[in-house]
């Protein structure tokens, strides 16, 4: 060991490197998004317009002010959002998606990264860190791809004067009903139960996908990051009802797929979310 370079000594720690990987990408997603993302007005200011609807009637006067408090991608009704817009909007959502996803991700990118090591523990002491990077990457490029997608109906629902300019949050109710009831019914499908039941067992992910090599590693990455969409995309649709930069729709959905993907009943806390989302698409349209 005292023949080893300090650089190699870190390398053989990789597992810690990856930890510190995940906590510096979530620390520096959620400073991103509580600097306002690009967008001029700050997140707790639209979080307090969301949660308290009366005061939203005080966001023109806001916007008056803050000359700069155009939104990412905001457009008026009928016209497309401008391409510095779209990509900054892109950006925003990809970082909420790190900031969201990263903490119920960790136990599978740090198990991937053990077995990892053991599979390159005949190698030398820095094979099983390119993997570990390509494993993450490919995580997170399928979150891109989900981030575009949201940017492109953010945009179509903007133009449709669906989404409320100061807060990015639905002002229809049919619309609020219809993704409530669309993620409360989704919660309840055989198909979030096939998705989260991949991402809360990633050993038995690894053994039945793996693939050695760095090729192996995106491939994983993406797989696992496809079933991670798959369980959660219709959850992150609800930042349309409650307000894309509402911080605390933000921080209750986080928690929400923690409980998911990492308690021993969160099959179950699935299903319970799914009656009370539909309970709450039903009140939305009586109310």
């Amino acid at each position: 060991m005292s023949d080893l370079t300090v650089l190699e000594r870190v390398l053989r720690r990789d597992r810690t490197v990856v930890a510190a990987a995940l906590v510096a990408l979530f620390i520096l997603s959620w400073a991103y998004l509580l600097t306002g993302a690009g967008a001029g007005m700050r997140p707790w200011e639209m979080t307090t317009l969301s949660l308290f609807p009366h005061k939203a009637a005080l966001a023109p006067m806001v916007a008056e002010a803050m000359p700069g408090m155009d939104m990412p991608g905001m457009s008026t009704r009928g016209a497309a959002p401008e391409p510095a817009g779209f990509w900054l909007t892109v950006a925003m959502w990809w970082t909420m998606m790190v900031a969201m996803m990263s903490p119920s991700a960790a136990p599978a990118v740090l198990l991937y990264a053990r077995v990892a090591r053991h599979s390159a523990s005949a190698q030398p002491a820095a094979s099983s860190i390119g993997p570990n990077g390509a494993f993450l990457a490919g995580y997170l490029a399928v979150w891109l791809t989900f981030s575009l997608a949201a940017a492109f109906l953010q945009g179509a629902l903007q133009s449709l004067g669906l989404l409320s300019p100061a807060m990015l949050g639905s002002q229809s109710r049919w619309l609020s009903a219809a993704v409530l009831a669309a993620a409360g019914v989704y919660q309840l499908s055989p198909a979030k139960q096939l998705c989260l039941t991949q991402c809360r067992t990633p050993a038995a992910f690894f053994t039945r996908h793996w693939r050695p090599g760095v090729v192996g590693a995106v491939r994983l990455g993406a797989l696992h990051g496809a079933y991670c969409v798959g369980c959660c995309w219709v959850l992150m649709a609800l930042l349309f009802v409650g307000g894309v930069m509402n911080m605390a729709w933000v921080a209750a959905l986080t928690l929400l797929v923690m409980a998911e993907k990492l308690l021993p009943r969160g099959a179950w806390v699935a299903r319970a979310s799914g009656l009370a989302l539909i309970a709450w698409a039903g009140a939305t349209l009586l109310v």
